[in-house]
């Protein structure tokens, strides 16, 4: 089997969920942290949602940045200066800027397949 694919999410704890409020029609595609808008109550809902859809093919990091920015992230933002809560998916920017199901699942769904056609793809011989 492969390596899990790897999502992190990097933000501030205190923060909210993503730029639109919490409301019951939760476009997000999460219910477990409904009202609360707490990024950290979203971050679990998606990783108990993640892990519901994909099981062990991709794991969830977590990335605080209560304590300080890291250099690698600093260097992410610098590049490409993503939204907050900055999404990564195999270490890629996706431009998301909140915490949602649907909009994540499609770039692991999107990566997920990227994959599997390389590793089916014939290995052309010169």
């Amino acid at each position: 089997m492969a390596d899990p694919l790897s999502l992190e999410i990097i933000g501030f704890s205190d923060a909210e969920c993503g730029p639109f409020p919490c409301d019951p029609d939760r476009t997000c595609g999460l219910e477990e942290c409904f009202p609360s808008g707490s990024f950290l109550k979203a971050v679990e809902a998606l990783r108990r949602a993640i892990t519901a859809k994909y099981g062990d093919r991709v794991i969830v990091i977590l990335t605080l940045l209560d304590d300080g920015v890291p250099d690698r992230v600093k260097s992410i933002i610098e590049r490409s200066h993503p939204p907050i809560p900055i999404i990564l998916v195999e270490g890629k920017v996706t431009p998301i800027g909140r915490i949602s199901f649907s909009r994540i699942a499609r770039a692991i769904d999107t990566t997920l397949s990227d994959q599997v056609t390389r590793e089916t793809s014939p290995v052309s011989r010169s």
